[in-house]
């Protein structure tokens, strides 16, 4: 079922350049996706509820005349939600805000020179649109994994788009809806796509919408190109991509462990990229067998088979050292370590989305109740960038106070530097300040 990549002779191992070609990944063209979705995002800003009203109904077989999903609808749709689903939810935010709220950088100030103080400051944004996505599965762990850490850093205006199903009275989701009602987010918006993103960077002032200053939260690839184009305008988190795990393993690793690993991740999407990365052959072989049995018995069998069979590999590797280099260098949104001494391993990791140590740390556990955010870096940008988090939100300011004798101990300095690089008028704004 997993296609194999033997890396234990040769120097291709040790190559990350040469890894990156070789290891599967779901291939998403986000740049001839940006040609299809700037008509719709031009459409959006120009004409505003009506593009919106358009594009929805062509995209999503759904007319929507106002796109604001009224109070009741949230209040019906927390009512109806099954008891267990709700204490579920409300232990997941929870979790997240504690971790969260342990993010918040404190204020500092730094006396660089006797009266010349430089304090840093971390200031909210002050309007977020949180993209919640509607395709293949309704996701109100989403809803948590992006409006906690946005009310955690103080975010004063927060909205949140979803897509609206025909099923549903072209309402989203009502479990999207109830976690929204739940954490207490009041403006919903039944909108999805690349005009959502719209709606969120332009606005639409025939609705009374305001604009955004950041938009956060995955989506398919016509989302992940409109954040692209209004990248600028607006702040984005990610062009999230498909999802994907990796799992380091030894012999000692439980094959029907590291085989449900593997179907859980891949039924989220048939793009789905899953990695197994081990020295044991033994391991690769018994795994193997259980994805057989698995697989057969899974609820979503042909997404599974899909993603396996596609951009998913078991990839034999001399060691551990070695693993350890093919997962940094393919830098996976989640990795698993199943090995002996798991902790160890994992503090030698370098990229990664997030990491689960162990055998009783599966990803899924980080989808929901972990504490961690699930909105993690795809598509090996894990060597660069991090996940969502309170940072998303905040924005840092250097607030430079300095008194005329720090200014006047600084200005030879600046006299310096400034006929350095021939600009007369800096110089000349300290010292008329110093006459």
């Amino acid at each position: 079922m997993l296609s194999r990549i033997d890396l234990r002779r040769g120097a291709a191992a040790a190559d990350r350049a040469a890894l990156r070609h070789l290891l599967p990944r779901a291939v998403i063209d986000v740049a001839g996706a940006v040609d299809e979705v700037r008509p719709v995002l031009a459409a959006v800003r120009d004409r505003g509820a009506a593009a919106v009203r358009e594009f929805t109904l062509r995209f999503d077989g759904v007319d929507v005349c106002d796109p604001r999903v009224p109070p009741q609808a949230l209040a019906a749709a927390l009512a109806g939600l099954a008891p267990a689903v709700r204490s579920a939810l409300v232990e997941a935010a929870d979790r997240a805000r504690r971790v969260h709220l342990a993010q918040v950088p404190a204020d500092l100030t730094v006396e660089v020179a006797e009266g010349g103080l430089v304090s840093e400051r971390w200031l909210a944004v002050g309007r977020v649109g949180l993209y919640v996505p509607g395709g293949l599965v309704a996701y109100p762990s989403s809803v948590a994994m992006n409006v906690v850490p946005a009310q955690v850093a103080g975010v004063g205006s927060l909205a949140v788009a979803s897509p609206p199903q025909a099923a549903h009275g072209g309402l989203p989701h009502p479990t999207v809806l109830a976690a929204c009602a739940l954490l207490g987010v009041e403006e919903v918006y039944a909108v999805g796509g690349a005009q959502a993103i719209a709606m969120f960077a332009y606005g639409l002032p025939d609705l009374g919408v305001p604009a955004v200053d950041v938009v956060t939260g995955p989506g398919n690839v016509f989302v992940a190109a409109a954040k692209r184009v209004v990248r600028g305008m607006v702040g984005i988190d990610s062009e999230a991509g498909p999802t994907e795990i990796a799992i380091l393993a030894d012999d000692s690793a439980p094959a029907p462990i590291v085989a449900a690993d593997l179907v859980a991740q891949a039924e989220h999407d048939p793009l789905a990229a899953c990695l197994l990365v081990t020295p044991s052959a033994a391991l690769v072989e018994a795994v193997e067998i259980e994805l057989t049995r698995q697989v057969a018995a899974t609820r979503h069998r042909e997404r599974v088979e899909a993603a396996l069979a596609g951009q998913s590999a078991a990839v034999l590797v001399g060691d551990l050292d070695a693993g350890l280099a093919v997962v940094d260098a393919w830098a996976p949104e989640h990795l698993e370590i199943l090995t002996r001494d798991p902790a160890t391993v994992a503090a030698r990791v370098r990229n990664a989305g997030a990491i689960f140590v162990g055998p009783y740390t599966p990803v899924s556990l980080g989808d929901y109740l972990a504490g961690s955010n699930h909105v993690l870096p795809t598509g090996g940008t894990a060597r660069y960038a991090s996940g969502l988090s309170v940072h998303t939100f905040l924005r840092c300011v250097h607030v430079v106070d300095y008194t005329r004798d720090a200014l006047a101990a600084a200005a030879p300095h600046i006299r310096a530097l400034g006929g350095a690089e021939e600009l007369a008028a800096h110089v000349e704004a300290v010292e008329v300040r110093l006459r």
